[in-house]
């Protein structure tokens, strides 16, 4: 096991994901390498290392990772701030299990709760709604969709893709897959609810109401700070 963790400690982080995705199909001993080096780890901050690790870890599914999880992962490896107090461990749940289409669903189902009863009533956002959000909260989701995805998804990552393509929308939209020449990608069945999806594919916003609600996601003041 030594020999594990220090192939994990002297890596990049590149490498460290590649890493420990290996020890994790190397049985117990793999598996109790991850879990000796999450706990070395400490309080370093998370990145997309951590949450393959985390999503590693409940899908092997052995007693011994069970009992880890419910210890030392029951709320995740990112700090959930919420200024509004809004409850984000059931998509960390989705999230670490790779359920990404119902993680997906709870999350426009918590930026409906972020905005108010109207919006949860109707089940979508308006723009002015979206401008409102507390910046912790947008920053945790965002978080929360990086670290679980290989660094692959979050709207920080959507916003450097629409800012690299010259904040130009019809140029984002094939990039990101949610557009095929001229034809929208319909919901649910032609979107990739996994890692092999194109960078910046989730979280979903409903383009097919306009821009404004995902132009006030990318041009939040949450990630100016």
């Amino acid at each position: 096991m030594e020999t594990f963790l220090a192939q994990l400690r002297s890596e990049t982080a590149k490498n460290q994901l590649r890493l420990v995705k290996e020890f994790a199909e190397k049985g117990e001993l793999g598996l109790e390498a991850l879990m000796q080096w999450y706990l070395e780890r400490g309080s370093a901050k998370p990145t997309p290392v951590d949450g393959t690790l985390h999503q590693c870890l409940v899908a092997a599914n052995t007693p011994k990772t069970q009992e880890f999880v419910q210890t030392h992962l029951a709320n995740g490896v990112v700090e959930l701030r919420s200024q509004a107090n809004i409850d984000y461990t059931p998509l960390v749940t989705l999230l670490a299990e790779q359920k990404y289409e119902e993680g997906d669903r709870l999350t426009l189902a918590k930026l409906c709760e972020l905005a108010g009863d109207a919006a949860m009533k109707r089940g979508w956002l308006y723009f002015t709604e979206v401008e409102q959000f507390p910046i912790e909260d947008l920053q945790t989701l965002d978080q929360l969709w990086h670290i679980y995805s290989e660094g692959k998804f979050g709207y920080s990552i959507q916003r450097d893709l629409w800012l690299s393509s010259g904040k130009n929308w019809e140029k984002l939209w094939p990039l990101i897959g949610w557009k095929q020449g001229n034809n929208w990608t319909r919901y649910p069945k032609e979107f990739i609810w996994d890692l092999s999806a194109p960078k910046g594919h989730l979280p979903l916003s409903n383009q097919l109401r306009g821009v404004r609600v995902i132009s006030s996601l990318l041009t939040h003041p949450a990630w100016q700070s």
